[in-house]
């Protein structure tokens, strides 16, 4: 019985590791900021009108988050 429990932990543990090993290989980070997207010197209108950036910051607008670089956001502030 203690024979068989271990080698079922043995197996679950080599299965655990496994799949840890297999997301961090095969899965790359989202990529949220585009560096070369941003872009300071472009003029946005001034009109608030929040969006939540994927970075968790709050834009102004959606014109700030796009010259910031930002590639995805949602409307509204971040919480």
């Amino acid at each position: 019985m203690i024979r068989e429990n271990s080698m079922i932990f043995i197996i679950l543990l080599i299965f655990l590791i496994s799949s840890c090993l297999e997301k961090s290989a095969y899965e790359p980070e989202p990529i949220c900021v585009d560096e070369s997207l941003i872009d300071p010197n472009t003029a946005c209108y001034k009109i608030y009108d929040p969006v939540c950036g994927c970075d968790g910051n709050t834009y102004s607008n959606n014109c700030i988050a796009i010259n910031s670089g930002v590639l995805s956001f949602k409307e509204g502030a971040c919480n």
